[in-house]
């Protein structure tokens, strides 16, 4: 177990460090972004340099004290919410936010973990440059914490996760030593790749202090279209048509629900919809091409091809880049309606493609066993992340279903194991799922898992309680 900070340990820290370094926490920090938890603090942490990092997790590793890293802090399965147990140091990375450098001939731009991703994305822009990972939480969370999750999104299709757009990262270790990685190079077969144990860990193996990224061109013509589709099946069907059309230059290929748009009419009024009736399913698919290709045309071609199939009754090409910004506005303010409406419970589940169409309703038909709710599916079917969500009866509020939560969340992940599927496609496990990974984990991945940690944090003072429950120490 980890010890407590206390007065003189803190103290000696303090005197470690800049002036400055170390702050109280302040009032609504470290909350839970659904409002569930708040987490605790012994003191905040603000260095400016890897070489502060160093000295912060040394002086925790010599006193057994626990380190929470922290980036944005709108990861959603409290991996930056330490809840119980001695309060940790939470090591915020918000003062490294540095662009380190730029190479537009190497595809390339090496970010410090505290940089914002939306100005990550800017700084590639002006490049020249596309960095394709992109969230609704982009214009505040970080990408020490997006690669410390594994962070997927609405790109996964044609780009791929975090893990895929990141060369090297820099880091410090358990014990304070540095990890010298941040090379720009595609190949590089010099032994363990640490990097990618590091990427996904959630900060329980290390802290991430700075990363060189992959970039790739800027696509010369975009378009997006938003069809309605019969059903989840229908929709399946189309993305493969799709992709025969467009092959590469699809970008993204979303599953709407109507429940969906109905709750962004009922919480967010002023958000344009492209139907004035809420179709029951319909797919927001995004193309990037260049040269002579025309997008717009493969988006007609594929409608008509659709209509023809019985696969689309209607839609709307985006006849413009502001209404294909209006497109995507509605995608992801779909998180919003959700928490305004208030989940029950919520699930970031990944299932095999060819049995989504199946899962979905019978995921519903389960659910209902249990009482009167409301199921909301939508997500990235193009690589089959689908965000399953419960909720209330419409008029009821979540707190009269607070007797069934765990139960709720039980049957879908129950239902996610039969269909060889994962409950965690891109959240992380963080405390929040740590149970589930010891429910559902594959019991040889657990044991390496362990034998990693054990190697590396021998004290388990990184992210304690985060991703694996029984700590050492």
């Amino acid at each position: 177990m980890t010890q407590p900070a206390t007065p003189d340990f803190l103290a000696s820290l303090e005197a470690a460090l800049p002036p400055g370094t170390l702050r109280a926490r302040r009032d609504g920090e470290l909350e839970d972004p659904r409002g569930r938890y708040h987490g605790q603090a012994a003191v905040i942490a603000c260095p400016a340099t890897v070489e502060e990092v160093s000295t912060i997790v040394r002086a925790c590793y010599e006193a057994s004290v626990g380190i929470v890293p922290l980036g944005g802090g709108t990861g959603l399965v409290l991996g930056q919410i330490a809840h119980d147990g001695p309060a940790p140091v939470i090591l915020s990375l918000g003062k490294m936010t540095k662009i380190r450098g730029v190479y537009p001939q190497e595809n390339v731009i090496v970010a410090e973990a505290g940089a914002i991703l939306a100005d990550i994305q800017s700084a590639a822009s002006e490049a020249g440059r596309l960095f394709p990972l992109s969230l609704g939480a982009e214009g505040t969370c970080r990408i020490g914490g997006n690669l410390s999750t594994n962070a997927g999104g609405l790109n996964v299709l044609r780009y791929g996760n975090a893990r895929e757009l990141c060369l090297g990262i820099e880091a410090v270790l358990p014990d304070g030593q540095i990890f010298h990685g941040l090379k720009r190079l595609r190949k590089d077969n010099t032994g363990y790749d640490i990097r990618n144990l590091l990427i996904g860990a959630e900060g329980t193996l290390g802290v991430i202090t700075a990363a060189s990224l992959r970039l790739f061109p800027q696509p010369e013509h975009n378009a997006a279209a938003i069809l309605i589709v019969p059903s989840p099946a229908a929709a399946l069907e189309l993305l493969n048509m799709a992709q025969g059309i467009a092959g590469e230059g699809i970008s993204a290929f979303e599953l709407i629900s109507g429940m969906g748009l109905d709750f962004l009419s009922e919480t967010v009024p002023d958000i344009r919809q492209p139907f004035a009736d809420h179709p029951e399913w319909c797919v927001l698919i995004d193309l990037g091409v260049s040269g002579a290709s025309d997008p717009e045309a493969m988006l007609a071609t594929l409608f008509e091809r659709g209509f023809e199939a019985g696969l689309v009754s209607d839609g709307v090409i985006a006849q413009s880049e502001a209404q294909r910004q209006d497109f995507w506005t509605l995608r992801e303010t779909i998180p919003e309606g959700n928490k305004r409406i208030g989940s029950i419970s919520s699930h970031d589940i990944s299932i095999p493609l060819s049995r989504i169409a199946d899962f979905i309703p019978e995921g519903i038909a389960r659910l209902s066993q249990l009482g009167d709710v409301r199921v909301n599916a939508f997500g990235h079917l193009g690589d089959g992340n689908l965000h399953y969500n419960v909720f209330p009866a419409k008029g009821r509020d979540r707190s009269e279903y607070e007797n069934i939560r765990f139960e709720v969340k039980r049957v879908v992940h129950d239902l996610v194991a039969e269909y060889d599927g994962s409950f965690s496609a891109e959240h992380g496990v963080g405390r929040l799922k740590a149970e589930d990974l010891e429910h559902y984990g594959d019991p040889g991945k657990l044991s390496a898992m362990r034998a990693i940690k054990a190697a590396l944090d021998p004290k388990g003072i990184m992210n304690p309680g985060a991703v694996l429950r029984h700590q050492l120490g």
